[in-house]
Protein backbone atom coordinates (compact mmCIF):
# COMPACT_ATOMS: atom_id res chain seq x y z
CA UNK A 1 0.00 0.00 0.00
CA UNK A 2 1.70 3.21 -1.45
CA UNK A 3 2.35 5.81 1.79
CA UNK A 4 2.86 9.33 2.90
CA UNK A 5 5.18 10.37 5.04
CA UNK A 6 3.77 13.54 7.40
CA UNK A 7 5.47 15.93 9.64
CA UNK A 8 2.63 17.28 12.30
CA UNK A 9 3.84 20.51 13.94
CA UNK A 10 1.74 20.83 17.44
CA UNK A 11 0.42 22.70 19.71
CA UNK A 12 -0.66 21.98 23.57
CA UNK A 13 -1.07 22.67 27.02
CA UNK A 14 1.09 20.13 29.19
CA UNK A 15 -0.99 21.36 32.01
CA UNK A 16 -3.31 18.26 32.29
CA UNK A 17 -0.48 15.37 30.28
CA UNK A 18 1.98 13.53 31.87
CA UNK A 19 4.31 14.63 29.51
CA UNK A 20 4.54 13.60 26.14
CA UNK A 21 5.87 9.58 26.03
CA UNK A 22 3.12 7.15 26.29
CA UNK A 23 2.44 5.53 29.38
CA UNK A 24 -0.35 2.96 30.36
CA UNK A 25 -1.82 4.71 33.05
CA UNK A 26 -1.53 8.45 32.57
CA UNK A 27 -2.44 10.56 29.68
CA UNK A 28 0.59 11.88 27.43
CA UNK A 29 0.62 13.60 24.04
CA UNK A 30 1.72 10.75 22.33
CA UNK A 31 -1.11 8.77 23.21
CA UNK A 32 -3.96 11.22 22.91
CA UNK A 33 -2.54 11.42 19.19
CA UNK A 34 -2.08 8.42 18.61
CA UNK A 35 -5.75 7.64 19.57
CA UNK A 36 -7.22 9.86 17.84
CA UNK A 37 -5.36 9.15 14.39
CA UNK A 38 -6.67 5.39 15.16
CA UNK A 39 -10.12 6.73 15.33
CA UNK A 40 -9.46 9.44 12.15
CA UNK A 41 -7.30 6.42 9.79
CA UNK A 42 -9.20 3.43 11.51
CA UNK A 43 -6.14 1.76 11.96
CA UNK A 44 -3.44 2.48 14.48
CA UNK A 45 -0.74 4.84 13.57
CA UNK A 46 2.43 4.79 15.96
CA UNK A 47 4.00 8.78 15.96
CA UNK A 48 7.43 9.51 16.45
CA UNK A 49 7.90 12.65 18.47
CA UNK A 50 11.12 15.09 18.09
CA UNK A 51 11.81 15.22 21.83
CA UNK A 52 9.90 13.87 24.99
CA UNK A 53 8.93 17.41 26.85
CA UNK A 54 8.38 16.65 30.71
CA UNK A 55 4.96 16.70 32.32
CA UNK A 56 3.42 20.04 32.48
CA UNK A 57 5.72 21.68 29.73
CA UNK A 58 3.68 23.03 26.89
CA UNK A 59 4.49 23.33 22.93
CA UNK A 60 4.10 25.51 19.93
CA UNK A 61 5.97 23.55 18.01
CA UNK A 62 6.58 20.14 18.93
CA UNK A 63 7.10 17.72 15.57
CA UNK A 64 5.96 14.67 14.94
CA UNK A 65 6.28 12.12 12.34
CA UNK A 66 3.75 9.45 11.27
CA UNK A 67 3.38 6.84 8.07
CA UNK A 68 -0.31 7.30 6.25
CA UNK A 69 -2.25 6.13 3.53
CA UNK A 70 -1.83 8.00 0.58
CA UNK A 71 -5.25 9.14 0.59
CA UNK A 72 -4.29 11.37 3.44
CA UNK A 73 -2.94 14.54 2.07
CA UNK A 74 -1.19 16.58 4.87
CA UNK A 75 -4.42 18.84 4.71
CA UNK A 76 -7.14 16.31 5.06
CA UNK A 77 -4.85 14.65 7.99
CA UNK A 78 -4.53 18.21 9.38
CA UNK A 79 -8.34 19.21 9.38
CA UNK A 80 -9.65 15.58 10.22
CA UNK A 81 -7.18 15.82 13.40
CA UNK A 82 -8.31 19.44 14.49
CA UNK A 83 -11.81 18.34 14.84
CA UNK A 84 -11.47 15.40 16.66
CA UNK A 85 -8.43 16.11 18.80
CA UNK A 86 -9.22 17.02 22.71
CA UNK A 87 -8.89 20.41 23.23
CA UNK A 88 -5.45 21.09 24.10
CA UNK A 89 -3.83 20.17 21.50
CA UNK A 90 -4.26 21.44 18.06
CA UNK A 91 -2.13 21.01 14.64
CA UNK A 92 -0.77 24.08 13.45
CA UNK A 93 0.58 22.58 10.05
CA UNK A 94 1.57 19.42 8.54
CA UNK A 95 3.96 19.03 5.69
CA UNK A 96 4.54 15.86 3.47
CA UNK A 97 8.07 14.83 4.14
CA UNK A 98 10.70 12.54 2.48
CA UNK A 99 10.22 8.88 3.21
CA UNK A 100 13.71 8.96 5.25
CA UNK A 101 12.16 12.14 7.45
CA UNK A 102 12.36 10.59 11.13
CA UNK A 103 10.74 13.24 13.52
CA UNK A 104 13.51 13.15 16.31
CA UNK A 105 16.72 12.14 14.33
CA UNK A 106 16.59 14.25 11.41
CA UNK A 107 16.09 17.41 13.71
CA UNK A 108 19.14 19.82 13.35
CA UNK A 109 17.89 22.44 16.10
CA UNK A 110 15.40 22.75 18.82
CA UNK A 111 14.34 25.87 20.34
CA UNK A 112 12.79 26.13 24.18
CA UNK A 113 11.48 29.46 25.91
CA UNK A 114 11.13 29.88 29.70
CA UNK A 115 8.84 32.58 31.23
CA UNK A 116 9.20 34.24 34.73
CA UNK A 117 6.84 37.05 35.97
CA UNK A 118 8.20 39.59 38.00
CA UNK A 119 5.45 41.79 38.27
CA UNK A 120 2.89 42.03 40.63
CA UNK A 121 -0.04 40.87 38.17
CA UNK A 122 2.38 37.08 37.29
CA UNK A 123 -0.02 35.87 40.25
CA UNK A 124 -3.09 35.88 38.46
CA UNK A 125 -4.38 32.70 37.63
CA UNK A 126 -4.04 33.77 34.06
CA UNK A 127 -0.66 34.11 34.04
CA UNK A 128 0.84 31.93 36.93
CA UNK A 129 0.17 28.54 35.15
CA UNK A 130 2.14 29.56 32.36
CA UNK A 131 4.91 31.76 34.07
CA UNK A 132 7.03 31.01 37.18
CA UNK A 133 6.15 34.01 39.60
CA UNK A 134 9.36 35.78 41.12
CA UNK A 135 8.91 37.96 43.89
CA UNK A 136 12.72 38.27 44.34
CA UNK A 137 15.39 41.00 43.13
CA UNK A 138 17.22 39.23 39.65
CA UNK A 139 20.21 41.07 38.89
CA UNK A 140 19.45 41.34 35.10
CA UNK A 141 23.44 41.76 34.31
CA UNK A 142 24.53 38.47 35.84
CA UNK A 143 21.68 36.59 34.06
CA UNK A 144 23.31 38.31 30.56
CA UNK A 145 26.59 37.47 31.52
CA UNK A 146 25.53 33.62 32.50
CA UNK A 147 23.77 33.17 29.45
CA UNK A 148 26.69 33.96 27.48
CA UNK A 149 28.58 31.28 29.28
CA UNK A 150 26.20 28.71 28.04
CA UNK A 151 26.50 29.62 24.51
CA UNK A 152 28.88 27.09 22.50
CA UNK A 153 29.62 23.46 22.35
CA UNK A 154 29.79 21.81 26.00
CA UNK A 155 29.37 19.19 28.32
CA UNK A 156 26.06 19.48 29.78
CA UNK A 157 26.15 16.42 32.20
CA UNK A 158 26.30 18.38 35.06
CA UNK A 159 22.79 20.03 33.98
CA UNK A 160 21.12 16.52 33.32
CA UNK A 161 18.99 14.33 34.90
CA UNK A 162 21.37 11.11 35.76
CA UNK A 163 20.69 7.93 34.03
CA UNK A 164 18.26 9.48 31.20
CA UNK A 165 21.08 9.06 28.61
CA UNK A 166 23.58 6.34 28.22
CA UNK A 167 26.99 6.22 30.10
CA UNK A 168 28.63 5.82 26.23
CA UNK A 169 26.93 9.35 25.52
CA UNK A 170 29.39 12.74 26.09
CA UNK A 171 26.19 14.52 26.99
CA UNK A 172 27.52 17.30 24.37
CA UNK A 173 25.12 19.75 23.37
CA UNK A 174 26.00 22.55 20.60
CA UNK A 175 24.17 25.64 21.73
CA UNK A 176 23.74 28.33 19.03
CA UNK A 177 22.34 31.13 21.29
CA UNK A 178 21.12 31.42 24.75
CA UNK A 179 19.62 34.76 26.03
CA UNK A 180 17.41 36.52 28.01
CA UNK A 181 14.90 39.16 26.83
CA UNK A 182 12.70 41.64 28.12
CA UNK A 183 9.50 41.16 28.28
CA UNK A 184 5.79 43.05 29.33
CA UNK A 185 5.94 41.57 32.73
CA UNK A 186 9.00 40.05 33.36
CA UNK A 187 11.35 37.94 31.43
CA UNK A 188 11.84 35.08 29.29
CA UNK A 189 15.20 32.72 28.49
CA UNK A 190 15.29 31.80 25.03
CA UNK A 191 17.81 29.06 23.90
CA UNK A 192 18.45 26.83 20.52
CA UNK A 193 20.64 23.80 20.34
CA UNK A 194 21.22 21.71 18.23
CA UNK A 195 19.40 18.78 21.00
CA UNK A 196 19.05 18.83 24.75
CA UNK A 197 19.31 16.94 27.63
CA UNK A 198 16.23 15.66 30.26
CA UNK A 199 15.54 18.70 32.54
CA UNK A 200 18.63 20.35 30.78
CA UNK A 201 16.78 23.88 30.10
CA UNK A 202 15.29 23.53 33.73
CA UNK A 203 18.39 23.14 35.37
CA UNK A 204 19.88 25.79 33.48
CA UNK A 205 17.28 28.18 34.11
CA UNK A 206 17.31 27.65 37.68
CA UNK A 207 20.85 27.72 38.11
CA UNK A 208 20.65 31.55 36.75
CA UNK A 209 18.19 32.60 38.67
CA UNK A 210 20.28 31.85 41.64
CA UNK A 211 22.90 33.48 40.58
CA UNK A 212 20.69 36.34 39.80
CA UNK A 213 19.08 36.46 43.02
CA UNK A 214 23.25 36.39 44.99
CA UNK A 215 22.81 32.55 46.25
CA UNK A 216 25.73 31.70 43.82
CA UNK A 217 28.46 32.48 41.97
CA UNK A 218 28.82 33.49 38.37
CA UNK A 219 31.79 31.42 38.25
CA UNK A 220 29.86 27.97 39.04
CA UNK A 221 28.01 28.19 35.81
CA UNK A 222 31.50 27.62 33.92
CA UNK A 223 32.39 24.44 36.62
CA UNK A 224 29.38 22.87 36.18
CA UNK A 225 29.82 23.07 32.60
CA UNK A 226 32.94 20.50 32.96
CA UNK A 227 31.62 18.90 35.71
CA UNK A 228 31.14 15.14 35.73
CA UNK A 229 27.66 14.66 37.35
CA UNK A 230 25.26 17.12 38.24
CA UNK A 231 25.17 16.83 42.35
CA UNK A 232 26.37 20.89 42.08
CA UNK A 233 23.61 22.03 40.16
CA UNK A 234 20.68 24.13 41.74
CA UNK A 235 17.16 22.56 41.86
CA UNK A 236 15.45 23.03 38.23
CA UNK A 237 13.20 25.47 37.30
CA UNK A 238 9.18 24.56 37.47
CA UNK A 239 7.91 23.00 34.50
CA UNK A 240 4.99 24.73 33.58
CA UNK A 241 6.76 28.10 32.42
CA UNK A 242 8.59 25.87 29.60
CA UNK A 243 7.22 26.09 25.97
CA UNK A 244 8.90 24.19 23.20
CA UNK A 245 8.88 26.21 20.56
CA UNK A 246 10.20 25.08 17.12
CA UNK A 247 12.28 21.99 16.20
CA UNK A 248 14.23 22.31 12.84
CA UNK A 249 15.27 20.16 9.90
CA UNK A 250 17.18 20.35 6.58
CA UNK A 251 15.16 21.71 3.99
CA UNK A 252 15.91 18.91 1.45
CA UNK A 253 13.41 16.56 3.50
CA UNK A 254 10.17 18.67 2.93
CA UNK A 255 7.92 17.74 -0.75
CA UNK A 256 5.78 20.23 -0.41
CA UNK A 257 7.89 23.46 -0.04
Amino acid sequence: MEARTVQLVLHYDGGAFAGWQRQRTERTVQGALEETLARVCATPVPVTGAGRTDAGVHARGQAAGVRLAAKWTPQSIRRALNATLPPDVWIAAAYEMHPEFHARYSAVARRYTYVVGTDEEAASPFRRSRELVERQPLDRSLLDEAARVIVGEHCFRGFAVQGTAPETDDHRCAVAFARWVDRPGGLAFEIEANRFLHHMVRFLVGTMLEIARGRRALESLGALLVAADNRAVSPPAPAHALFLDRVEYPASLYLDR
